[in-house]
């Protein structure tokens, strides 16, 4: 039996409900320029980004707690293709445990220059130290906060 293949195109725009949770952690970064997660009673760790549920328990998570700014780096990866709604490459993106935090959270890096990747790598090391920061006019999306080597 022959095999055969296609390609597709997709182009979906949807809209969709934040729940509680997101829209409490999108909304903190908005108005306050601040990263919280949320707590698991059972554990005692703090989820970022956060949930309302703990994915190890599956019990509700039960308070907030502001994380941040700094942390250290946990996964990068440098992008220099093109993706639809995302930023013009190059850029860096990858995973931050944040200080107070015990799940990394995604974000972009800023002020590493990318055109030897080698170099760029060696700033980005896994351990390095980050801090998060903010744009001064903030949305409530992903794209309103970064990661800086510091």
């Amino acid at each position: 039996m022959e095999l055969l293949g296609r390609q597709e195109v997709w182009n979906i725009t949807y809209d969709h409900a934040l729940g509680e949770t997101a829209s409490y952690f999108f909304t903190q970064i908005r108005d306050n320029g601040k990263i919280f997660g949320r707590r698991c009673a059972k554990t005692n760790k703090v989820l970022v980004p956060p949930r309302a549920f703990s994915d190890e328990t599956l019990l509700p998570t039960t308070e907030w707690v502001e994380v941040g700014p700094g942390g250290r780096i946990e996964a990068f990866t440098f992008v220099y293709e093109q993706f639809n709604n995302l930023p013009e490459p190059p850029y860096a993106f990858g995973y931050v445990l944040l200080d107070g935090a015990d799940t990394a959270l995604g974000g972009y890096f800023k002020g590493v220059d990318l055109t030897n990747p080698r170099e760029a790598a060696e700033k980005l090391a896994i351990g390095t130290r980050v801090v998060t920061k903010f744009a001064e006019q903030r949305k409530g999306d992903v794209l309103d906060f970064w990661f800086e080597a510091g």
